[in-house]
């Protein structure tokens, strides 16, 4: 397989693991919102699932790493130190603002898709892709 269609399939791979993650951030985030009524406290649990599922879903398929899982994990983990305190802070700023909940969400779901590709593919797992024996 040539490079080019190599970096579309895996693109195409993030792409769609990110969208079941993110079915799985809005289903949990509707559900908490049904009995917590603050933004953030919904947000972070329904993130924490999302990572949880996409890094592992990523690691092992998208860029097919042997990476040390837990030096993997600590490195995505610093990236959602660095995103999660931002993204919660701007998404309670935007509710106060009066921004509907669920619009807040995407965009920052839409924002945390992008940033994690990139973080994924140039610190993460940057020379360790393709390394998995099946």
């Amino acid at each position: 397989m040539s490079d080019k269609k190599k970096q579309l399939w895996q693109t195409l791979k993030f792409t769609l693991f990110s969208i079941s993650a993110g079915v799985i951030q809005i289903g949990s985030f509707a559900l908490l919102e049904l009995f917590i009524k603050d933004y953030w406290i919904p947000y972070l649990i329904s993130l924490v699932l999302s990572i949880l599922w996409n890094f592992t879903l990523n690691r092992r398929y998208t860029f097919k790493s042997a990476a040390n899982v837990p030096v993997a994990m600590a490195k995505v983990f610093g990236f959602y130190l660095v995103f999660t305190p931002l993204s919660t802070y701007l998404g309670d700023l935007a509710e106060g603002a009066g921004v509907n909940d669920f619009v807040i969400l995407v965009v920052t779901m839409l924002a945390n898709f992008v940033l994690e590709f990139l973080f994924c593919k140039l610190v993460v797992y940057r020379g360790k892709e393709d390394t998995l024996v099946k």
